[in-house]
């Protein structure tokens, strides 16, 4: 995995968390659209980079991150 493909990750990641930090339920929100809308690859390379510290997710994404299934 290239750092641009992490980086360019973690910025769709933010967004996302960004877009729906306004619900109660955010966090759940954050990993259903991951889920839902991403491929298997996608999500294991967020995962991947969320074991190596996580570095540029916020703090919202990181938790819907570590909080998703394996896929």
């Amino acid at each position: 995995m290239s750092d641009q493909e992490v980086e360019h990750l973690v910025h769709m990641a933010n967004d996302i968390a960004r877009n729906l930090s306004f619900n109660a339920n955010a966090e759940h929100m954050i990993r259903d659209h991951l889920t839902r809308f991403w491929a298997p690859t996608m999500r294991q390379m967020l995962a991947a980079h969320v074991a190596q510290g996580g570095s540029g997710l916020s703090d919202l994404a990181m938790q819907a991150v570590k909080g998703m299934e394996p896929a």
